[in-house]
């Protein structure tokens, strides 16, 4: 082989080299497919009936808050209708991608055909900390001062929203209303301390108003701990993206493996939350809570604003709220033409749902759409439209059930609209299991007695228990509970003549325990005849009226815990909520006494602990209970029965 054939051969495979090891010319110089997605894509909006705009409203401390606003297509001199909601100011104004803004309001918190019939401006805000607004969040962030040290809480808030929108919506006639539910209702309340001059109404409905005394977290301290999943999910995460995980198909079994509310509070990570351990260092009503507790705030507060409460009678949520504010609130209304509450046949917010029905109970038409035509939507119109004729609304109107009739009264509670009074009468828990109007004799058997085992404790609710028929609870049928043997139960004879009680019935227990804490539930029931024509199913039917529980350890003092005398017969005294109702003839009324209703509130382990969050499996324990009704340890509800004049 010549010398020129080698170096031939030699370049040759070099050059192959070259090639194996160079990279592929695509890579060398990428091509580019385009986007088909524009940096930023701009709707049309074609055939929309309203104008959608999403603002940051800045507030007097430089956060700004995310608020969408709705104007309707053609609005001039158009009243504004705010909400403020930690719910997602997104969400609930685009319930449906639609043209039209009826069905992108219909669903949670949007009295719809009040909004669009009658041409308002939509405003809805996500609150400091939530969804698309700055700042920080607190789980309903006191007012300014002790448990609240920044310059800025709901009222500030409020006050520089209102500010903004009557300066920047050109189409407005500067007259703003508020309203809203629940925790939305609780912010209608908070917009009444340092009102803005262009609040011209308020509608606080179902709103969330004292958290131990009788709202969502406590009951008279008794802690309502199926309420752990809200507090997960709304504070682990600014967009709830995080959520409450279930373990179990009935949440009896749950709480139960758990032991406390602690321990479970403990396992899924809860103490990460400021509002939980809040919770846990605050289980008596110390000053945390009376500093927040909005009716008394608003007691101190001058009455500027016109109110209308709404208060639903069987509120699974809140149903202390609304009649506490008007309690509170209603002296201050000298001319009776500020302060205005309603009552209606509801669970929590079903007053701008469907309610012609609650479970099983009927009530012979759409209670909840007579409530936004003939109240709501004239009341609203009134203050806040240019030239809306005079609201025809009565101080109180008022859902009778069992009658099923609206009443229009003065005040609350009087009854009746005239030629009548509201007499605290005591309904007697009698020997024998029986309930009386008269009052216990000599000769009767001192007591009855059960047996409470916290290894068993009674079901609020029919298990399995889950979430998924929540917001009717309240109107379930309580035969379940009467026949266990943990369970006192007294029952009046049949009815020969109606009964009508307006008001909140008291308790008056006398009562004993072997153990050294104790809880009382106590339960105001309309038995139903055995049949029931038209409606079989109503045959029997044990339907609770009015019901609430009490925890022992705040017998003496609500502040301070104590452990209750073992054996000793004591007086409990607490109200249960407000009820308008008639027991009819034919009826029997029924009183049901137990010392758990689990897991809605968690079990009290009959020793007395420093802390129930944290009881040991050890301090849970048996006790004998005694409900005693002889003279002079007489057990009785006070009921606010009607009497003639």
């Amino acid at each position: 082989m010549t010398m020129n054939s080698v170096r031939t051969l030699t370049l040759l495979a070099a050059s192959l080299a070259a090639l194996s090891f160079a990279e592929p010319a695509a890579a060398q110089s990428p091509a580019k497919l385009p986007s088909e997605t524009p940096s930023k894509f701009e709707p049309t909006n074609h055939g929309f009936d309203y104008v959608r705009r999403d603002v940051m409203i800045p507030m007097r401390d430089g956060v700004r808050l995310h608020t969408v606003i709705l104007v309707p297509k053609g609005a001039r001199r158009a009243p504004i209708l705010l909400t403020r909601t930690p719910y997602d100011a997104t969400a609930l104004t685009t319930h449906a991608r639609s043209s039209h803004l009826g069905p992108s309001l219909y669903g949670y918190d949007n009295a719809t055909e009040v909004i669009v019939e009658g041409g308002y401006i939509r405003v809805v805000q996500d609150i400091r900390g939530k969804y698309g607004s700055e700042g920080d969040y607190v789980m309903n962030r006191p007012l300014r001062g002790t448990q609240n040290p920044t310059a800025v809480d709901h009222a500030t808030d409020t006050y520089d929203t209102i500010d903004w929108l009557v300066k920047n919506i050109p189409e407005t006639n500067g007259r703003v209303g508020i309203l809203g539910i629940s925790y939305d209702g609780f912010l209608p309340l908070m917009a009444l301390v340092n009102p803005h001059p262009a609040l011209k109404v308020s509608v606080p409905m179902n709103p969330m108003v004292d958290g131990w005394v009788g709202d969502d977290w406590f009951h008279n301290g008794a802690f309502r701990q199926q309420g752990m999943s809200y507090i997960y999910d709304q504070q682990a995460t600014r967009a709830n993206e995080v959520k409450w995980w279930t373990s179990h198909f009935d949440d009896y079994d749950m709480f139960m493996e758990a032991g406390s509310a602690g321990e479970l509070g403990r396992r899924r990570g809860l103490e990460q939350v400021g509002f939980w351990r809040k919770l846990l260092e605050h289980p008596s009503y110390d000053a945390f809570w009376r500093d927040q507790a909005v009716d008394k705030i608003l007691a101190a507060q001058p009455l500027k604003v016109p109110v209308m409460l709404v208060h639903s009678l069987w509120d699974q949520e809140d149903i202390y709220g609304a009649p506490a504010v008007y309690k509170a609130i209603e002296p201050k209304d000298a001319n009776n033409d500020k302060v205005f509450l309603v009552m209606g046949p509801w669970h929590h917010g079903q007053e701008i749902r469907e309610g012609s029905a609650l479970g099983a109970v009927r009530f012979n038409s759409d209670t909840a759409l007579t409530f936004r035509r003939e109240i709501l939507r004239p009341f609203l119109d009134h203050y806040l439209k240019d030239d809306a004729p005079k609201a025809d609304i009565a101080p109180v109107t008022a859902f009778e059930t069992g009658t099923n009739t609206w009443h229009r009264l003065s005040s609350w509670p009087a009854g009746c609209a005239s030629g009548c009074r509201v007499s605290p009468t005591p309904l007697y828990l009698s020997a024998g299991l029986k309930l009386s109007f008269a009052a216990p004799k000599a000769d009767d058997a001192p007591f009855d007695e059960y047996v409470s085992d916290p290894s068993k404790p009674v079901p609020y609710r029919a298990r399995p228990i889950d979430g998924a028929s929540w917001s009717r609870w309240l109107v379930d049928d309580q035969r379940e509970a009467s026949g266990r043997p943990d369970v006192a139960v007294f029952v009046s004879d049949v009815l020969t003549a109606p009964v009508k009680i307006s008001g909140e019935p008291v308790v008056n227990l006398i009562a004993s325990t072997s153990g050294t804490d104790s809880d009382w539930v106590v339960k105001v029931i309309d038995l139903y005849p055995d049949e029931v024509a038209g409606q079989p199913e109503m045959g029997g039917f044990q339907l609770m009226i009015s019901a609430d529980i009490f925890r022992g350890r705040y017998r003496e003092s609500l502040e301070t815990p104590k452990p209750v005398a073992a054996n000793e017969p004591l007086r409990y005294r607490f109200a249960l909520p407000t009820a308008n109702h008639v027991f009819l003839p034919g009826h029997r009324v029924m009183v049901q006494v137990q010392s758990s209703w689990f897991p809605l509130y968690d079990r009290n382990p009959q020793t007395f602990v420093p802390n129930i969050f944290w009881a040991k499996p050890g301090d849970y324990r048996k006790a004998t209970q005694r409900i005693y009704h002889a003279p002079g340890q007489a057990s009785f509800i006070e009921m606010p029965l009607v009497t003639s004049r």
